[in-house]
């Protein structure tokens, strides 16, 4: 288990990623470093602009673990968390963070109040339909105009 904590700063990411590229550098999954580090960084953006709003007071914790099949980011933050059931199971805008999230790792789960989620990704197992149904979603996301998640 390696673990970072960060202060609620939006000029900290550059911490979070050379973070994720040491440990994908470390496991040999380095050829899973895009696929990742887009999900897990819109993860920490999240917890530093809406959990923590961005107080420097407060931080952000992310810890990476294997998990069987793979590999798991916990992000966690200060905030007062958010209602998180209702984006479960819901159709979502294509253009939030939490779709990107949710349609990058294969397995996505918020605990404590939303403050904590876990994102879990699979080495070795995706398979050719499911890596062409994440390029097709980076591609619309990154071409669609931004919204807030």
């Amino acid at each position: 288990m390696e673990r970072i904590a960060i202060q609620s700063l939006i000029d900290n990411m550059p911490l979070v990623e050379d973070f994720l590229s040491k440990f994908c550098d470390e496991h040999h999954i380095d050829n899973y470093f895009a696929i990742i580090s887009v999900p897990v960084l819109q993860a920490v953006e999240n917890a530093i602009c809406h959990g923590n709003a961005s107080d420097p007071n407060k931080i952000v914790t992310i810890v990476a673990d294997n998990c069987k099949g793979g590999v798991a980011f916990t992000i966690e933050d200060q905030g007062s968390g958010f209602d998180f059931q209702k984006y479960v199971g819901s159709v979502m805008e294509e253009a939030t963070g939490i779709f990107l999230m949710q349609s990058l790792s294969d397995s996505m789960e918020y605990s404590n109040g939303g403050r904590t989620l876990r994102l879990e990704f699979m080495i070795n197992g995706i398979d050719g339909s499911d890596a062409l149904e994440r390029i097709s979603c980076l591609q619309h996301f990154y071409t669609t105009p931004s919204v807030v998640a």
